[in-house]
């Protein structure tokens, strides 16, 4: 989700290679994003190549925001009294 919030739109390939994730496991994951409306994919063709390409929806960059709001909550040491 962060590679996309930066770039908005990537191709299948680049979020593999910068993942480092196995093709099996990044198509997983982004099936479960786009299930949640996270994200939306779109697939074609490239010659005789599949081409998919992923992009972050508002309601994924809003679920994101919160899930960093959350973190930052998280670990800010409590303030004392």
């Amino acid at each position: 989700m962060s590679l996309l919030l930066g770039v908005r739109e990537a191709e299948f390939t680049f979020l593999k290679e910068k993942t480092g994730a196995t093709a099996g496991n990044l198509s997983v994951q982004l099936g479960k994003l786009k299930d949640a409306g996270y994200l939306s994919m779109t697939r074609e063709m490239n010659g005789s190549y599949p081409l998919t390409r992923c992009a972050i929806t508002p309601q994924g960059v809003t679920a994101f925001d919160a899930y960093v709001q959350a973190l930052q909550r998280y670990l800010k040491p409590p303030e004392s009294a």
